[in-house]
């Protein structure tokens, strides 16, 4: 790229700046309108625009910055557009797509970003599926000293950036939306960061920062509904190391792999001391999480009068302590309030109905004893207050077990299956009969006679109410695509199931319109040939190569990948379900450290010529093992040889395999995917491997796997490109 300098030509009153790759903004400036084809480079050090200096406004006029013009799908976008060093630097009405990080600040004091739109940049292309889950899709947020966030992408990315103001932002169809590195005392409100892969919000040692009326709905991965409900380290708020006294308030989280994902971080775990504490979540919507509606963990916090409900957990509060939950709406969950090794916690006037257990409190006799936080801090669970609150409909309301001093008093309940189960080793259980009329918490009880609104820096009023979304409430509108949550906003055909009869069952959505099967292969018994949306639908299958094309003809929208679509003409969707026919023969081998993969491949393939501990024939390579491979054999130190034939169409195909540990591909003899090095395997992520591969009729395919230890997965695909 070349470098332009724009200076004192770009003030304001002057005429409008049209942009240039390479260009560095350094004073204030109006840019002219347009679509600016952009490709960032392959290295986020070397942005697109640079803006950098003090005092500068630059105004980007609703500009479009399109980058990643080589490549077709999100997982392969790259670049940073903008980065912006400074101080007093304001950015506003800019839209930034197909990049992998849309806008980067670091090293800003007073930094401002306002009315952009940093939809449709980076996201992972994941591999679970309705049927199963796959543990390359698993982020992981444990570390970000050297940005290793980064690695998924953002439409806002700030490093070391004190008292920024992010407001009126959109970040949708992404990764992530906003991520934070020691950043403190900022203000983050009235954004939209909604329908992304990852995170609506992370912070990574920020504090005191202030997070208030965004839409943070539907971020999640990991989620089948009546399948599986891991959310795979999604959230629409976490809160990672050391991250001390921020204020959430009246956000609406709803829909997220945990709606807000709290944890203290490495440096507590190792050293006992720290934590993520004195932050309030007060006011804010957590429904409908497939995990955790809030998770909160060794750290002492403040959550009051948020609203929990249809969660897994409503609040997971493992080693929390001197923590106040008090004033929560706490609905239909699995569980209310799940607190395993708490301490000096207060659960008051809560209002629990129809979780299958409101309260759930428990220690584990043994510690792991790898934890430095363990070896360091006392861990028993002790010293409770559960008080004033309302247990309705609940099928249990108070469990406990291994705990110490529990003073349960003022509770009003009714129509609970069971009240309290105590166990054995509960000791100092103080449990009053007496029941009394409560007075609950509201918002107009934190502040009486305000305007409902709350003042901000400037003058600036935004309002106390929580956002409201545009969707039904239930874990059932949460529907995982390949390429992240499903926004409703273009015509899908969604597989819900496959039925033992081979019947595969549909949801078909979109925008207003109308829709009709255009074409279909390997499937019958179709039972609509059209209609309007929401419709479901049925077929039979009666081929590997299941194929349903439809027409949809309505209103302008925008696809998946944020094109719009006009109505001019038919706009075509389809499904597509290949499932080859392979017979596949498996056999696991054991291997000692003289044959040790990690070596030397050609002495560690010598134990193939061993008999197999196992063998079996299947149909497909779906593998998941969290201990031994079956009864009496190895679950460390084994290895799989997996062969089949398959017939297929000429054509170029997806190869994909995801393996934990190590992972060898070979098709009619010739190496298509090599994973030898366990050195290369830091992340969830790193288990995958692909390959395009052209093929055509009858093939062999042969896999070797290697586990070393721990969890062991092996799953193979094969999808036409």
């Amino acid at each position: 790229m070349g470098s332009f300098l724009v200076g004192g030509i770009a003030a304001f009153g002057n005429p409008p700046v049209e942009l240039k790759p390479g260009m560095v903004i350094i004073n204030s400036a109006n840019i002219k309108w347009g679509i600016y084809s952009f490709n960032g480079t392959d290295s986020l050090n070397r942005p697109v625009i640079l803006i950098q200096g003090n005092n500068i406004t630059v105004d980007f006029n609703k500009a479009v910055l399109l980058g990643s013009n080589d490549k077709q799908l999100p997982n392969e976008f790259y670049g940073l557009a903008v980065l912006i060093k400074g101080n007093n630097i304001t950015i506003r009405n800019a839209i930034v797509k197909g990049y992998k990080v849309a806008i980067m600040a670091t090293d800003c004091k007073n930094l401002k970003i306002e009315n952009c739109n940093l939809s449709y940049n980076y996201r992972q292309h994941l591999q679970s599926t309705w049927l199963h889950e796959d543990l390359s899709d698993w982020m992981s947020y444990h570390h970000n000293e050297n940005d290793e966030w980064l690695r998924y992408g953002a439409g806002i990315y700030l490093k070391d950036c004190d008292n920024s103001t992010i407001n009126d932002n959109t970040v949708t169809d992404g990764q992530c939306g906003l991520m934070m590195t020691r950043c403190n005392d900022g203000y983050i409100y009235n954004n939209n960061f909604s329908f992304n892969s990852g995170l609506g919000i992370g912070m990574y040692r920020s504090s005191r920062n202030n997070i208030l009326h965004n839409k943070l709905d539907f971020n999640v991965r990991g989620h089948s509904d009546g399948f599986y409900n891991r959310g795979q380290d999604s959230a629409g708020i976490l809160v990672f190391e050391q991250c001390d006294e921020n204020i959430f308030a009246y956000n609406s989280v709803t829909h997220g792999g945990d709606g807000f994902f709290l944890w203290a971080g490495q440096t507590t775990m190792d050293t006992g001391e720290g934590g993520c504490n004195g932050n309030l979540i007060e006011q804010n919507d957590f429904s409908y999480a497939p995990t955790n509606g809030i998770e909160v963990t060794f750290s002492r916090n403040e959550i009051y009068n948020n609203i929990i409900t249809a969660c897994d957990n409503g609040i997971w509060g493992g080693y929390s302590f001197n923590t106040e939950i008090s004033g929560n709406k706490i609905f239909a969950n699995k569980v209310g309030i799940a607190i395993e090794h708490g301490q000096e916690n207060e659960i008051s006037e809560n209002v629990f109905d129809g979780n299958s257990t409101a309260v759930k409190l428990w220690a584990r006799k043994k510690q792991p004893s790898d934890w430095g936080y363990a070896q360091k801090r006392d861990t028993r669970s002790r010293n409770y207050l559960i008080s004033g609150n309302e247990f309705l409909n609940n099928n249990i309301g108070v469990d406990i077990a291994l705990t110490d001093s529990i003073n349960c008093q003022s509770n009003k309940r009714k129509n609970n299956k069971q009240f309290y189960k105590f166990a054995v080793d509960v000791t100092h259980a103080d449990t009053p009969s007496a029941v009394i009329t409560l007075r609950y918490l509201d918002s107009a009880d934190l502040d009486k006679n305000d305007d409902h609104t709350v003042q901000l820096p400037g003058g600036k009023k935004i309002s106390k109410a929580i956002p409201k979304i545009d969707f039904p409430g239930s874990r059932k509108n949460i529907r995982i695509t390949e390429w992240g949550p499903y926004d409703y906003r273009y015509p899908i055909i969604f597989l819900k199931s496959i039925d033992s009869n081979n019947v595969y069952h549909f949801d078909v959505l979109g925008p207003k319109g109308k829709f009709k099967i255009k074409n279909s292969k390997d499937v019958t018994n179709i039972s609509v040939s059209g209609g309007s949306f929401p419709a479901t639908m049925t077929a039979q299958k009666t081929g590997p190569d299941v194929t349903i094309e439809m027409e949809y003809e309505g209103v302008t929208f925008y696809d998946q990948f944020g094109k719009a679509q006009p109505v001019k003409s038919p706009y075509v969707f389809s499904f597509r379900d290949f499932q080859p026919i392979v017979d596949w023969n498996v056999n696991w081998y054991s291997w000692d450290p003289a044959h040790d993969p990690n070596k030397n491949y050609e002495q560690f393939k010598t134990v193939f010529n061993n008999a197999p501990v196992k063998t079996e024939q299947v149909k497909k390579i779906d593998y998941t093992w969290w201990g031994a491979i079956g009864k009496n054999l190895p679950a460390d130190s084994f290895a799989t040889v997996a062969v089949g034939t398959v017939d297929v169409p000429k054509g170029l195909y997806n190869l994909g395999v995801t393996a934990d540990d190590l992972v060898k591909v070979f098709i009619d003899g010739k190496l298509v995917i090599d994973f030898w090095d366990a050195s290369k395997y830091k992340n969830d992520e790193d288990a995958y491997h692909s390959a395009k591969v052209e093929l055509g009729g009858r093939h062999t395919i042969r896999i070797e796997h290697v586990e070393n230890g721990g969890y062991a997965t092996l799953i193979f695909y094969l999808k036409p490109d």
